[in-house]
């Protein structure tokens, strides 16, 4: 089991995801849609994370960058970016799971 914590967000490089609060009837799907939105845009800045990061690498194996102090805090930050988005992603399949599985 994975336990998140809430004060991460120093950590992944100033990423940060809201997840609007769910209400009722219309308000919920757009509210949901919003919660979906919310959660691309943070895969997306996970992916740029991610690709800055072997931009960063490339270029030190390549010579074009010394400082390899730079190299291994960004290869740090995507790294801790996307093991928060696995262990939300891990949360959210076993919600789902635990929603399927209650009594009608």
């Amino acid at each position: 089991m994975i336990n998140l914590n809430p004060n991460v967000g120093s950590v992944t490089g100033g990423i940060n995801i809201q997840v609007p609060k769910v209400g009722g009837g219309q308000a919920e799907r757009k509210e949901f849609s919003d919660a979906v939105k919310a959660v691309g845009e943070y895969v997306s800045k996970v992916d740029q994370a991610q690709q800055s990061s072997d931009m960063s690498v490339n270029d030190l194996l390549a010579g074009k960058n010394e400082d390899i102090v730079s190299v291994v805090s960004e290869f740090a930050k995507a790294d801790m970016s996307f093991k928060l988005l696995v262990g939300v992603r891990n949360k959210l399949i076993e919600a789902y799971k635990q929603t399927m599985n209650m009594p009608l």
